[in-house]
């Protein structure tokens, strides 16, 4: 069957129109071939039409992560709410990690959402990583060209879970928020030094404004976080401001965003741009070891010698090394 016309995809996003959103987005994650070179023409057109207005880098990209049972989706929500109030356009995508074992991704955070699901300025969309943390970027950042095509101000990307795909989603956004709660005593035994690494801007969650004691026990673990970012950050970079908020009381969320915005104000424009180009170069070698992993699998020769090689590997008659010599070879006489 034919491909989607790419004109009448691209004047559907310029449109703003939803239908026309979905289906580019389904586009660039599919991994057929003729999609994928369908793709890459809808995207190339589409960052031409931003660079030639000059506002490529109007959308703000916003990377959020955060320990489980934080609240993310009902952060995201309350944020997203806020900001469609104030009469932006807000796309929210949802890389779930377990979509790297399955290919596919879950729609739970859609349903979790309620509020923002049916918002007229808002489009929910899980982001599945194609199989590998590669497909992770290659999805997300093609996704949020389409959102960006289609004059969405602000892009959310929603991390899952916590592990790699952090790092993955760091590297393709201005801002990365971090959202954790306050745990007696061990505020933090779950939070890697890595995570603090990469974070922007770091939000207490669930300081209950009508419980004291919750509040003063976000309010400490805010203090300890900013002692520890002391000791990984240098203090050239940029300081991440701890701050205490909850979502649920819709308390704190606009303070969160304003240090957001501070964050892209310190960067400046020169900052952000810099910032862009290198995750383009970043993003052009993950698109190159996405590509390669195709092919790979496509490969007749490699399929001619799969069987064996894996039961020779099993067997313990091949080492792993002497297998990948021999894969490569036959992908290489292919």
């Amino acid at each position: 069957m034919p491909g989607p016309d790419v004109q009448d995809l691209l004047d559907g996003i310029n449109d703003g129109k939803r239908a026309a959103v979905s289906r580019a987005i389904t586009l660039v994650e599919s991994t057929k071939p003729q999609h994928r070179e369908i793709a890459r023409e809808l995207l190339t057109k589409l960052s031409a039409a931003r660079g030639g207005a000059g506002d490529e880098h109007r959308t703000v990209r916003v990377g959020i992560s955060g320990v489980p049972g934080v609240g993310k989706s009902t952060f995201i929500e309350a944020l997203g709410s806020r900001l469609t109030a104030n009469g932006l356009k807000v796309g929210v995508l949802a890389v779930d990690p377990s979509s790297v074992r399955t290919g596919g991704s879950v729609l739970g955070d859609k349903t979790r959402m309620q509020r923002l699901a049916v918002d007229p300025n808002a489009f929910i969309r899980p982001s599945p990583s194609a199989g590998t943390l590669g497909g992770v970027a290659r999805a997300t950042v093609q996704a949020m060209s389409v959102l960006e095509g289609a004059g969405y101000d602000v892009v959310l990307v929603e991390t899952v879970g916590v592990g790699q795909s952090e790092v993955t989603v760091a590297g393709m956004v201005d801002t990365f928020l971090f959202l954790t709660i306050a745990r007696t005593g061990d505020q933090l035994q779950g939070i890697k030094k890595g995570i603090l690494e990469i974070s922007d801007v770091i939000a207490v969650n669930k300081a209950d404004p009508n419980d004291p004691h919750r509040a003063q026990e976000a309010r400490a673990a805010a203090r300890e976080l900013a002692g520890a970012l002391r000791l990984v950050r240098s203090r050239e970079e940029w300081a991440p401001p701890v701050i205490t908020a909850s979502a649920l009381h819709d308390d704190g969320v606009d303070s969160v965003w304003e240090q957001v915005m501070a964050h892209r104000a310190h960067l400046g424009e020169e900052g952000l741009r810099t910032k862009r180009a290198e995750q383009q170069l970043d993003f052009t070698w993950a698109l190159v070891r996405d590509e390669l992993d195709q092919r790979l699998k496509h490969s007749a020769g490699v399929k001619a010698i799969r069987d064996e090689v894996r039961a020779e590997v099993l067997s313990g008659e091949l080492p792993a090394t002497v297998a990948a010599d021999r894969i490569l070879a036959a992908y290489d006489n292919d």
